[in-house]
């Protein structure tokens, strides 16, 4: 595989791998070094890259264990923990309804959370991403409707907490 070739079937998806990154890592300098290092190693094996049907599903892979290593070694773990605390903490007001629905999707566990970034950010198919997380369809079903399910949940709760407090408030 040659330059032009790798850059039109391995580089192309960078875009989409940093945002899977950052999704796991949460720290965009992180997330950056995680693709950077995964599109290094894949040069290094531009001649077996041929092999493989799904290049997209392939690159995805590599970065989500990238990712994964990065976390065991504790680079970012802590960054994580505190960064992202539980949404109960946060106060609803008009216009940051968006940050509380992306606090609550990082809080979800790792499989729920990936399975719906890729679903419902990337816009991939159950199938596609059965493949880059290495799961079956229906666990990848199965996690995509917990993590619907529970963010709706606390959603609603938070809603309805806001609402009476705002009647409360008027009594």
């Amino acid at each position: 595989m040659n330059q032009e070739q790798f850059k039109n079937t391995v580089f192309i998806h960078k875009d989409k791998l940093f945002r899977f990154a950052k999704r796991i890592l949460v720290d965009d300098d992180e997330a950056f070094d995680a693709v950077q290092n995964v599109m290094m190693r894949l040069w290094e094996l531009k001649d077996q890259l041929l092999q493989y049907k799904n290049m997209e599903a392939f690159c995805m892979q590599s970065v989500k264990n990238e990712a994964l290593n990065r976390i065991k070694k504790g680079k970012v773990r802590s960054d994580y923990v505190n960064q992202y605390q539980a949404v109960s903490t946060t106060e609803y007001t008009i216009g940051n309804t968006k940050e509380i629905i992306v606090k609550m999707i990082n809080s979800l566990p790792e499989k729920q959370r990936l399975v719906m970034h890729l679903r419902d950010v990337e816009d991939y198919d159950i199938d596609e991403i059965a493949e880059v997380l290495e799961m079956g369809e229906s666990a990848v079903r199965v996690n995509l409707m917990r993590a619907r399910q529970k963010v709706k949940e606390q959603l609603t709760k938070l809603f309805n907490y806001e609402t009476e407090r705002i009647y409360s408030d008027k009594k």
